[in-house]
């Protein structure tokens, strides 16, 4: 048995309910498509309680037979990347005090890297690690610089993640438009597609003196469509207050995700829609 391709959910499917399920292409020799799906009700709090015949699959509008289902917690590998370009000066002690909040709840069988990104990119430590506490260190290891390399810095993030096995996700934050980037959204979220990788992404709205007045950051509009795309999860935040309990929010779906797999009646190498409805 291969589960070769991991996909998620969010697609509002009742007033009660919320999953969603992200395009994927099905290459030959795949043999399951396994989906990870997060439940959300209506008043935002995950549904961790669901059995095998409460969801259903559809290919392309088409059901499928659901062949392995799980709710057990699925060890994750991830990249926390870090927008720490100028406009987050001011704002390095929340941005670092917040993201610890994910950290310290990836689970022992978890792996991580810290990374950080401005006019260059940068990680922590070298390699993967499920050292929680040398995690958090590597928070103080970050540098500011100029401008803002969002897309070059997730695209970086998918290379570290390439030759990981299971689930692969990169965590980004930031506070702005990207700047500089050698490639764009598109290019990134195909590297995405190809190497199986989520993203999940915050996106804060920032107040920063530019050197000649006072300046309101907005994040980058292609986050949304990355994370969405990808079966990850999109949060904006307007007050600091927010920001860590998005950082925890995220950790606590990674960890409370169903598994679901269908084997898929052709590999036809396209891009299929993938809906899930529970």
């Amino acid at each position: 048995m291969s589960l070769r391709k991991k996909l998620t959910l969010a697609l509002v499917v009742s007033a009660a309910v919320t999953v969603s399920a992200q395009q994927g292409v099905f290459r030959s020799g795949t043999r399951l498509v396994s989906i990870f799906a997060t439940v959300i009700d209506a008043q935002k709090r995950l549904v961790p309680d669901l059995t095998k015949p409460d969801f259903e699959i559809l290919d392309n509008e088409k059901p499928q037979e659901i062949q392995l289902f799980a709710n057990e917690v699925q060890p994750v590998t991830v990249v926390v990347m870090l927008d720490t370009s100028a406009s987050m000066t001011g704002n390095l002690s929340l941005l670092t005090n917040s993201s610890e909040q994910f950290l310290i709840r990836l689970q022992p069988k978890d792996k991580g890297l810290v990374g950080s990104f401005n006019d260059k990119i940068e990680f922590f430590p070298a390699s993967f690690t499920s050292d929680r506490d040398r995690l958090v260190r590597s928070l103080k290891e970050l540098d500011f610089g100029n401008p803002t390399r969002l897309y070059d810095a997730i695209r970086a993030s998918i290379g570290r993640l390439k030759d990981i096995d299971g689930r692969k996700v990169v965590l980004v934050f930031t506070d702005g438009d990207d700047t500089n980037s050698s490639v764009g959204a598109n290019a990134v979220l195909e590297e995405a597609r190809t190497d199986e990788v989520m993203i999940y992404s915050i996106g804060f709205h920032s107040e920063f003196f530019d050197g000649q007045r006072q300046v309101r950051s907005r994040p980058d509009p292609g986050l949304r469509r990355l994370s969405e795309e990808t079966g990850g999860g999109y949060f904006e935040i307007d007050k600091s207050s927010d920001l860590a309990p998005a950082f925890t929010r995220i950790a606590n779906e990674l960890h409370s995700q169903y598994v679901l797999a269908f084997s898929p009646p052709a590999l036809d190498g396209k891009v299929h829609r993938l809906t899930v409805r529970a």
